[in-house]
């Protein structure tokens, strides 16, 4: 399962980032797509997921408010719109997938077997 982050930068305090993730064949049920972000010496931690039979959009309280994800099923992406960056978001975005996420471990990134690579995100203050 080939999935792709895209979109890191480098952005001051306030400003706007969208990440995307090219998920072919995943963004459909029963795939669920979640992103995740991970610091240094740090697990990585839950940031936003859809998950796949609902259609129910999960975010970490530290991003809600401030991040949108969605999906595109005709391009097989998935997006994070991060507006109103903090400089605690600074972090490696990671996408990950899953076909057996279940919404009690969707937070997870033990649900998820499938990775990308991982894009960069850092935010000046």
């Amino acid at each position: 399962v080939q999935l792709q982050a895209s979109g890191g930068g480098l952005v001051q305090a306030g400003g706007s980032l969208r990440l995307s993730c090219s998920a072919p064949g995943r963004t459909r049920s029963p795939w669920t797509v979640a992103w995740f972000r991970q610091t240094p010496g740090m697990d990585r931690e839950f940031v936003a997921a859809m998950h796949r039979s609902a259609g129910r959009i999960y975010y970490a309280d530290a991003v809600n408010g401030r991040f949108a994800y969605s999906r595109d099923t005709a391009r097989n992406t998935v997006a994070l719109q991060m507006n109103g960056l903090r400089p605690e978001d600074t972090a490696v975005y990671y996408c990950a997938a899953s076909p057996s996420v279940i919404t009690s471990n969707l937070r997870s990134q033990s649900a998820y077997a499938y990775w990308g690579q991982g894009t960069q995100v850092t935010v000046s203050s």
